[in-house]
């Protein structure tokens, strides 16, 4: 059976039970700070569970890309070591948002599992919650006498609270679980040993593949349990192991879900998998890697060197990495895998595929990028290793390596056992502490749980498209305490503030509790909750509370976002239909906009497109605006959805012109284009690998950027003495200056060959070295460097100790010969730090040639004595 028809068995069989097929949400999640990446497919339903909103159906199925490799659930480090456990995965499951509980999701599990899919029953387990004490939970009985029904006594186990107790983060919905194992031992296996006594082993063929989760609890910030408002299913089937136990294969990596990944591998590498164990876990790093890499891309995460961005930029050079050491690729390799998973999800996640060319490219110069970084960081190995004392490499280099040309720890210990050298491991993990210390401390905050003041069974209802003012009611607030400030989060029932969204910042302005005055400073979501920031608790809670937006802040964002509709349409006129939205940012004072595109705009790009906009707003074109329109009408209007958002079934469609702008947006807009007023590029520049950004301005903004404008022209006129042609008057400024700089450096050219035969007139023979110490006086650093390399070539078996003033700044130079290098055992980069030290300074370089700047302009006396000590000389 394909891995294709298993998937879409699990959701036709959920769908005949009166499961609604919900698609799965981006990987990336937006709104929820206590996770980076989606890692469970209960996720995107967390305010269902937690009771801040309805449910919009009782019962859901879907298929949801996870990815693991950060916080609680981090299965990164055991990727490729073992043939079960991936970076990104599937999870099949199906929901009951307080409708049935556990008969249903036991019984429907087994039916499912032994008479849909047909696996053996006899090679099935299950296990229940077997309580704790501490947290005052009971055996789960009632699981355990629904399974009984399925399965003898003998092949239903206890588990305790790690491995039947699940729970997303450290706070939040939780409950106890049921979990599934099947055992795909060879059957002689089997009859030596039970299963029973594998399960939750870690053993490669008896493993769990789907968890029931009967959510029954919230975790509350001081560890305690709440019960929730109802009782919940969350099921999670890990997609690659039941395709694994299906198709009757001894891995995850055996099945079609992965072969036609290896297949390439294989004819790209001439190494063939199954054969040695190293180019194995290399090939499985790499078809896992490139799914998680992939699928982050095509939602709209790009690698960076911050947050998620940096956890896929790591993923990536860790495929790269075990590519480079293990298979021989030294050349980009990741991105030729691309296409493959795009024909392979374009049934059930169609964005890859659509997406495919801008995904590969971002791949592709990432991976040139790491290339050339891995070669610098084997270039420093090199440093560390002719620099060492000993045979230990300290923990601080082996941390440097890591950090700054992401080294892993195990390719530098590769490293050094083949040149019989010992690592500090010691050393490396307490500064790989300290640095996670310092990010811990960095971003810690305390949060209080919900206080409720007053109950409400209704959304809270946004109405801040239709006003800026509306009357409400605080519903629940918690306090927050983060480094050296404490504020506040409140909920009302009715609210016209905008929660930060779809890039557009959120609403500031006042809230009276009564007659107090309450400043909001932001407003944020979290999943679809929308929180207002305070830096005071009302007096009166449960006083009526009459909320008002700061209007001039929001008009100036409101002509923002418009006009970043107007500019992404007019990128798609003016560059192509391969333009789409990555990224954006609306706020008071301007526009950032990023977007996918290969090459630097040209000046006539920007002309362009700055017009095509302009030409928009001077027609006055007015906003239609069409709500809770369903999502597939959405798109028969022709409207743009962005990639990495999630969509509910009903869409809020923003239209300024059927045949120029129509786009799925939350966001605030102007009635018509012209009360944007103007336009202007300010800036353009690229933001990673295929992604370029546009910064603009609107309105008033436009107006006082050519006052200013004209008023350094006229600064420029005067300072020129040119009334009518400033331009000619700069340019012969320029051309002057250029003469005048030529006419310098001929002079400090001169001054520095006068120095050079000073130099050789006093060189002193010593143990078959040209030996020069000498303090010189010299008028730039670039003629000391050039004066160096002069005498390098020009001497024999060159030693030359140059402490130089460059025009009152302290510099020390050291020169040698190839054969004073080899014989005396001596490296300009050791000898420059040493005598640094007496200008209060440090540099270095290579063997053959460094530098060194300091502070102390007296210092080059005690330079010079130390040079001679050194040598005996007088």
């Amino acid at each position: 059976m394909e891995a294709k028809k298993i998937r879409d068995l699990f959701l036709s069989f959920f769908e005949q039970k009166g499961h609604h097929y919900v698609p799965s949400a981006p990987l990336v999640v937006q709104n929820d700070p206590t996770l980076m990446f989606t890692n469970a497919g209960m996720n995107q339903f967390k305010d269902y569970f937690l009771g801040n909103k309805p449910a919009t159906w009782a019962r859901v199925a879907n298929s949801q890309k996870c990815l693991r490799v950060s916080g609680k659930h981090n299965d990164l480090e055991d990727v490729g070591l073992d043939t079960y456990h991936h970076t990104m995965f599937e999870m099949l499951g199906n929901w009951s948002f307080g409708d049935y509980f556990k008969q249903e999701a036991i019984d429907w599990a087994w039916e499912l599992l032994t008479e849909v899919y047909a696996l053996p029953k006899e090679r099935l387990y299950a296990t229940v919650f077997e309580g704790d004490q501490k947290e005052g939970l009971a055996f789960d009985q009632e699981a355990f006498a629904l399974w009984k029904k399925h399965l003898p006594e003998s092949r239903i186990l206890g588990g305790n609270k790690k491995d039947n107790f699940w729970e997303m983060g450290d706070t939040g919905p939780c409950g106890p679980c049921s979990e599934i194992h099947i055992d795909l031992r060879p059957q002689a296996e089997i009859a030596q040993k039970p299963g029973r006594e594998l399960v939750n082993q870690d053993h490669p063929l008896v493993v769990e593949i789907w968890n029931l989760v009967f959510m029954q609890f919230n975790r509350m910030t001081d560890g305690s349990l709440k019960p929730l408002p109802a009782q919940h299913v969350d099921t999670g089937m890990g997609f690659e192991r039941l395709c694994m136990a299906i198709q009757g294969k001894l891995s995850n990596y055996d099945t079609d879900v992965f072969t036609p990944l290896i297949r390439e591998i294989e004819a790209a590498s001439g190494k063939h998998y199954g054969k040695d164990e190293k180019t194995d876990i290399a090939m499985r790093v790499i078809v896992d890697h490139i799914r998680a890499i992939t699928f982050t891309i095509a939602d709209g995460q790009l690698p960076s060197n911050n947050k998620a961005g940096y956890v896929i930029r790591r993923i990536l050079r860790r495929a790269v990495r075990y590519g480079y050491t293990f298979l021989g690729f030294q050349e980009p390799f990741l991105f030729r895998l691309v296409p493959i998973l795009g024909e392979q999800f374009v049934g059930i996640f169609p964005e890859v595929k659509s997406q495919q060319d801008f995904i590969a490219r971002v791949i592709m110069e990432e991976e040139m990028a790491f290339l050339r970084t891995l070669e610098n960081g084997l270039k420093s190995f090199q440093q560390i290793q002719e620099n060492l004392k000993g045979e230990v490499i300290d923990g601080a280099k082996i941390f440097e390596l890591y950090d700054t040309y992401g080294f892993p720890f195990d390719l530098t210990a590769l490293l050094a056992r083949e040149n019989q050298l010992k690592l500090d491991e010691a050393g490396f993990q307490k500064a790989l502490n300290q640095q996670k210390e310092r990010s811990r401390k960095a971003a810690e905050q305390e949060k209080s749980d919900w206080n409720i003041v007053q109950e409400s069974e209704e959304d809270v209802r946004f109405v801040g498209y239709d006003t800026l003012q509306a009357n409400s009611r605080l519903l629940r607030y918690r306090q927050i305490k983060e480094k050296n400030k404490t504020y506040y989060q409140l909920v009302l029932d009715v609210t016209p503030f905008y929660a930060e969204s779809g890039g557009q910042v959120g609403d500031t302005g006042l809230m009276y509790f009564g007659q107090e005055p309450i400043e909001i400073w932001d407003t944020r979501k979290e999943n679809d909750l929308i929180i207002h920031f305070s830096h005071k608790l009302p007096v009166h809670l449960e006083a009526d509370v009459r909320c008002e937006v700061n209007a001039p802040r929001r008009i100036l964002i409101r002509a923002n976002h418009s006009a970043t509709h107007l500019l992404h349409a007019a990128l798609r006129e003016v560059l192509g239909g391969h333009v789409q939205q990555k990224g954006s940012l609306v706020a008071p004072h301007g526009l950032r906009f990023d977007f996918s595109h290969f090459a630097k705009l040209s000046p006539e790009e920007i002309t362009q497109v700055e017009d095509r906009v302009n030409e928009k707003i001077r027609e006055n074109i007015s906003l239609e605006e069409k709500r809770a329109v369903p999502l597939a009408k959405a798109k028969d209007m022709g409207a743009m959805a962005l990639f990495g958002e999630k969509y509910g079934e009903e869409v809020r469609v923003i239209t300024f012109d059927p045949a120029y702008s129509v786009e799925l947006c939350g966001g605030i807009h102007v009635p018509a284009t012209g009360a944007i007023g103007a336009f202007k590029i300010t800036a353009e520049s690229a933001v990673a690998a295929g992604v370029r950004r546009i910064e603009a301005i609107t309105g008033e903004a436009v107006i006082q950027q050519l006052r200013e404008r004209e008023l350094l022209i006229q600064e420029i006129m005067q300072l020129t003495k040119a009334t009518k042609d400033p331009q000619k008057a700069i340019a012969q400024l320029i051309k002057e200056r250029d003469e005048l700089q030529k006419s310098l450096d001929e002079q400090r050219q001169l001054q520095a060959q006068e120095v050079k035969a000073q130099l050789k007139a006093q060189i002193q023979e010593h143990e078959d070295m040209e030996l020069i110490i000498a303090r010189i006086s010299l008028p730039h650093a670039d003629n000391l460097k050039n004066l160096s390399f002069e005498l390098r070539n020009e001497l024999r078996n060159p030693l030359v100790i140059l402490a130089a003033d460059i025009e009152g700044k302290p510099m020390v130079a050291v020169v040698l010969g190839e054969e004073v290098i080899k014989n005396k055992s001596l490296h300009a980069g050791n000898m420059v730090r040493e005598l640094a030290k007496h200008i209060q300074g440090g540099g270095g370089g290579q063997a053959f040639f460094a530098t060194a700047g300091g502070k102390d302009l007296s210092g080059l006396e005690k330079v010079i004595t130390e040079a001679k000590n050194m040598y005996k000389l007088s």
